[in-house]
């Protein structure tokens, strides 16, 4: 069974581009190495964000292209935990972590690290390189 993550928008921007040398992460899950498991509220941030660091046709690609994936696991939250409180938005991604049972968030935020301190509900936090090395690409 492939591994179940939530993916932080800052890691997506960091995939994308066709010189990132994190681009073998976003054609892995092209290719269905893992599983991307997304809310509509993130994929209502990843377009806000894409479309400023890109532009919108780019956002609009990116995002279709993760809907539309047989890889991509719709999650809907109904509980909102609340575990980060310095950036209370970064808690859609900690809440379908948690709904989808999630193997891990792969997040380069510092403000998930609070995550490590609370054993209840565990939600494990990678760092892209740490996700390259377990997909075993690098």
């Amino acid at each position: 069974m492939s591994r179940q993550i939530v993916l932080d928008t800052n890691c997506l921007v960091q995939m994308i581009s066709l010189h990132s040398p994190y681009r073998p992460v976003w054609q892995a899950f092209r290719d269905g190495r893992y599983t991307l498991c997304v809310s509509n509220d993130i994929l209502t941030e990843y377009n806000e964000i894409l479309e400023r660091v890109a532009n919108a046709a780019v956002a609009h690609n990116i995002v279709n292209a993760i809907a539309r994936s047989p890889y991509t696991r719709m999650i809907d939250p109904q509980y909102r935990f609340g575990l980060i409180e310095q950036d209370p938005d970064d808690n859609k991604f900690v809440d379908c972590a948690i709904i989808a049972g999630a193997d891990y968030i792969v997040s380069e935020d510092a403000h998930f690290r609070i995550l490590a301190d609370i054993p209840f509900p565990s939600v494990a936090v990678i760092r892209l390189d740490e996700f390259i090395k377990d997909l075993d690409l690098g």
